[in-house]
């Protein structure tokens, strides 16, 4: 189904930067809007329920899982993360832009779900930053690190899966490209037919 809203889905390797440039997108663009997704870790830092995300039991999440509530979820660093289908479909049916951050697996079945969804792969300048990255955000243990960098190989050869790619060399640049994402995906002709629909209409244009 058509709405009148955009889709927008980023996924990245871990300590790629994909929080930090969704964040900065959504202060300068009050017409994105986050999708909030479940997940079964803990509350890192701030973080706080329904704002980064729902977080939820085991139990809870099977429970979403049988109800068929998810239109992705996925196991990330024996963690599990879920997006709900009815509330991107909300916002999207009210003309929001929604933006989702999810891992490369959520994305695919994204994609297979929402023909229309734009999807977009952050990926760090080298392996060496990346690693600098995760070891100053102080958050995990040396064997965390070493798992998230085995992991971001894997994630990284699917990037070619993706519409578009940013390297998130320096962050103005890539914000600079993540805005240029949205901005042009809003102005193709099936986007616009969406959103304008009325003017179209108007204007004769099937």
């Amino acid at each position: 189904m058509d709405y009148p809203g955009n889709l927008f889905v980023v996924a990245a390797p871990s300590g790629a930067g994909k929080s930090s440039l969704v964040k900065a997108l959504l202060e300068l663009d009050s017409r994105v809007q986050p999708s909030v997704s479940h997940t079964t870790r803990a509350p890192r830092g701030q973080e706080k329920h329904g704002r980064e995300y729902f977080f939820t039991s085991q139990q809870e999440f099977d429970a979403m899982v049988a109800a068929d509530a998810f239109v992705e979820w996925a196991h990330v660093h024996s963690q599990r993360y879920g997006t709900s289908k009815k509330a991107i479909e909300e916002r999207m049916a009210q003309g929001a832009d929604v933006i989702l951050e999810i891992d490369f697996q959520g994305a695919i079945q994204i994609k297979n779900i929402f023909s229309n969804a734009i999807c977009i792969f952050i990926l760090p300048p080298s392996w060496e930053e990346l690693r600098s990255r995760l070891e100053r955000r102080g958050e995990d243990a040396p064997d965390v690190i070493d798992m998230r960098m085995k992991n971001a190989q894997a994630e990284v050869s699917h990037a070619d899966k993706f519409d578009f790619v940013i390297i998130n060399e320096l962050f103005d640049r890539a914000l600079f490209d993540l805005k240029a994402i949205v901005h042009s995906q809003r102005l193709k002709f099936s986007a616009q037919r969406r959103a304008r629909a009325e003017t179209f209409k108007a204007l004769n244009i099937p």
